[in-house]
């Protein structure tokens, strides 16, 4: 049986930036960033990008409910740095964004997960300039 996973995640992204100016200045750990950026030229522009992720679910360990991922696992630790968040995106020019990564089922006994988006969160994302993403792609046949 094939399950299905998900993760979360607040990314911000731009050119020529060093992620860990964005790490010292908002005070938040990233799971994961990307100096690219850094490297690349006025030619060829590379994105850095900086990410707070949740762990990767899936159905079989628990139930995938995404507004309670990004709710207690997002929201609630990036929130306090909202206005930080606002400053340094609008001193080095770069973009944040809310992203919800799903790879769905195909299998018939399993249920889809909901996806969607509390107020909270469209009213954080709002106040930061935040637009919200969903990858989503088809597990494999089993």
């Amino acid at each position: 049986m094939a399950f299905n996973k998900g993760r979360a995640f607040f990314g911000i992204s731009g050119y020529h930036f060093d992620p860990s100016v964005v790490t010292n200045f908002i005070g938040l750990e990233p799971t994961s960033t990307n100096d690219a950026g850094m490297r690349g030229n006025l030619d060829k522009p590379v994105l850095s990008s900086w990410e707070f992720s949740t762990q990767t679910i899936t159905s079989e360990m628990q139930e995938l409910d995404i507004y309670k991922l990004i709710d207690d696992e997002i929201l609630k630790k990036i929130e306090p740095a909202k206005d930080k968040i606002i400053e340094i995106c609008e001193k080095l020019n770069l973009s944040p964004r809310l992203n919800v990564v799903l790879t769905l089922s195909i299998d018939k006994d399993e249920v889809t997960p909901d996806v969607g988006f509390g107020s909270r969160v469209i009213k954080f994302c709002s106040e930061i300039g935040a637009f919200i993403n969903v990858d989503y792609e088809l597990s494999e046949r089993v």
